[in-house]
């Protein structure tokens, strides 16, 4: 009888593990992890004392953003605090006597929605933002849309990611939504 226990624990076990993981298997869309800057990102730079050069800059297509005296610095996956050690490590060399930088994102770049809704499009992007409330954004779902998920292109380093997700999914600024059509 001891032995049937055991059994019929070493083979129940495995299952109870499979029903607590819940993520399907194209969830492939890292959801943590701090903001790094990309091209259409706006940013905020202040440099103490130096009003010429406190001013907002936009990322260019090639991930860097161009200042004055320095001239282009390379930003595109580094966060802001690593861009501003960037730019405090180029006013330092010759420009400016121990340079005091600080870098804040003024305006995310926006997220694109395509598929079963109202209006599809580019849209800007609002802090906190979910799949539901990219959705609004876009005019809600249309009539033949699937109203419980969507998928998700995300670039993440060097090449892009898709994840099958619900409607309570964090977006970033920069991802793509399809809304999938429901089959009847």
């Amino acid at each position: 009888m001891r032995w049937l226990r055991l059994l019929l624990l070493f083979l129940v076990l495995p299952l109870a593990a499979c029903a607590l993981n819940g993520k399907p298997s194209t969830y492939l869309v890292a959801v943590k992890g701090p903001y790094a800057l990309d091209t259409g990102d706006v940013v905020r730079v202040s440099v103490y004392g130096e009003a010429e050069l406190s001013r907002s800059y936009r990322v260019d297509d090639g991930g860097a953003l161009a200042l004055p005296l320095i001239g282009s610095v390379p930003v595109r996956g580094k966060t802001t605090q690593m861009a501003a050690a960037e730019i405090t490590a180029a006013l330092a060399a010759g420009y400016i006597r121990e340079p005091s930088v600080a870098v804040e994102i003024e305006t995310y770049r926006p997220f694109y929605i395509q598929g079963a809704v109202k209006t599809g499009g580019q849209f800007p992007y609002v802090y906190g933002m979910t799949v539901r409330a990219a959705i609004s954004t876009a005019g809600g779902f249309s009539d033949t849309a699937d109203r419980t998920r969507a998928i998700v292109y995300r670039r993440q380093g060097k090449e892009m990611v898709k994840g099958i997700v619900g409607l309570d999914f964090p977006i970033y600024p920069g991802d793509t939504l399809v809304v999938s059509e429901r089959w009847l």
